[in-house]
């Protein structure tokens, strides 16, 4: 077994002690930090770390019953050694680590069985009882797919490049990519690599976006001139792919709650070379309501209990429960209510969620146009994590 390194594992303790107490906050954030932090650490030694910090999250609950029954939570050495000796690398045999005894942990591990589902995936027990009801037999393929690792994926920027273009810059960088069947702007790592620091990065050539989650540009079918709203936009990942699609003619009005987001959104912007994009921070509900009856096309990427992109986001699982997800259905369909005022007659929109559980995508949909007699289905996509990418549902909904 590889030996893996004190300051390594230290750094590894601090990241998960941030992640799972105090403020419990986000691990994509709290990586980054770290890495940061580190910049001596050479690409072998990130990418352990990295590497283990993710599958122990993935794998919390199935890591604590090896740990034994008596394990305290915030027992973070005995988690990693227990990972570590479960999955037979970075570790050399040893007797035990600032008191934690190798032994005990090898005795569950003998073993290697786990009571019940819940231990085998390592999700909470609620989660495994709203799997079971709401996508039956399949729960357990798609879990199988979302305690993988997720590939890194980029969306070539065509305002300024193509995908053939991409991926040579990208070799001439010691990057190595290929495209992706039937995802005409993807472009997918063969291994992962901080691609960030790329001169092709800098150029704005690409931005990191899931295939699936391109999808949903695709799915909107923006034309050259229109006027588009974005009410859920973020920093913006889904608004920049409608620029390009829209190739910078007409208007994106990209519409959000959070300031700092609406910031990040023009810092990628400028840098796309994306000029149709106009910010709007939604400060009250007059903002929405001049809006009404004005865009041809409306996106919304509906806040969601993120189920389906588990692969990228594996604390999500540890940071919602069923009152999370009762509160969020109430928004989701509260938004769909208000925001779907702002298509014309004859416009088109899109909702859509990364979840994979029918409450928050098909009977959402099914409840609007209950209330709404005037909008109409006309096609829907879901996109399930074993088919290889993020889990994504999406509805295309028309006007009357």
């Amino acid at each position: 077994m590889e030996l893996i390194h004190r300051n390594l594992l230290i750094g590894i303790h601090d990241a998960l002690q941030e992640t799972f107490f105090g403020e419990r906050k986000y691990a994509d954030k709290v990586i980054e930090r770290l890495l940061k932090a580190h910049r001596q650490w050479g690409s072998a030694d990130r990418k352990v770390v990295s590497e283990i910090f993710y599958n122990i999250i993935r794998w919390k609950k199935r890591l604590e019953y090896y740990m034994g029954e008596n394990a305290k939570p915030d027992n973070i050495y005995k988690m990693i050694i227990s990972y570590c000796l479960w999955t037979k690398t970075h570790y050399k045999k040893f007797e035990e680590f600032d008191g934690v005894k190798v032994a005990d942990v090898l005795v569950k591990l003998k073993k290697n069985k786990v009571p019940s589902k819940a231990f085998e995936y390592s999700i909470p027990d609620w989660l495994v009882e709203t799997f079971e009801r709401e996508l039956g037999a399949n729960w357990e393929k798609e879990m199988i797919a979302l305690n993988e690792q997720a590939p890194t994926v980029l969306r070539a920027n065509t305002l300024k490049t193509s995908t053939k273009e991409l991926i040579s810059d990208l070799r001439d960088e010691d990057v190595t990519a290929f495209p992706i069947k039937n995802y005409p702007d993807a472009v997918q790592l063969e291994e992962k690599k901080n691609v960030f620091l790329t001169t092709a990065f800098k150029d704005g050539l690409f931005e990191v976006q899931d295939a699936s989650s391109q999808k949903i540009g695709e799915f909107l079918d923006v034309k050259e001139g229109q006027r588009v709203v974005d009410v859920c936009a973020g920093a913006g990942g889904k608004t920049l792919h409608l620029a390009s699609l829209m190739n910078n003619k007409g208007q994106i009005i990209a519409l959000d709650i959070y300031a700092w987001k609406l910031a990040e959104l023009k810092r990628r912007a400028r840098r796309a070379g994306a000029q149709n994009i106009e910010t709007r921070l939604i400060e009250d509900t007059k903002v929405i309501k001049r809006l009404h009856e004005k865009a041809d096309r409306l996106l919304i990427d509906a806040p969601c209990s993120g189920l389906g992109v588990l692969k990228r986001n594996p604390d999500s699982k540890w940071k919602i429960d069923q009152q999370f997800l009762d509160r969020i259905k109430i928004e989701q369909q509260k938004i769909l209510q208000d925001y779907s005022k702002i298509i014309k007659v004859g416009g088109k929109m899109i909702y859509a969620t990364c979840s994979i559980l029918p409450s928050e995508n098909r009977e959402q949909v099914d409840l609007f146009l209950k209330n709404n007699a005037n909008y109409a289905l006309l096609e829907e996509k879901k996109v399930m994590p074993s088919e290889g990418y993020d889990g994504f549902y999406m509805a295309l909904i028309e006007r009357k």
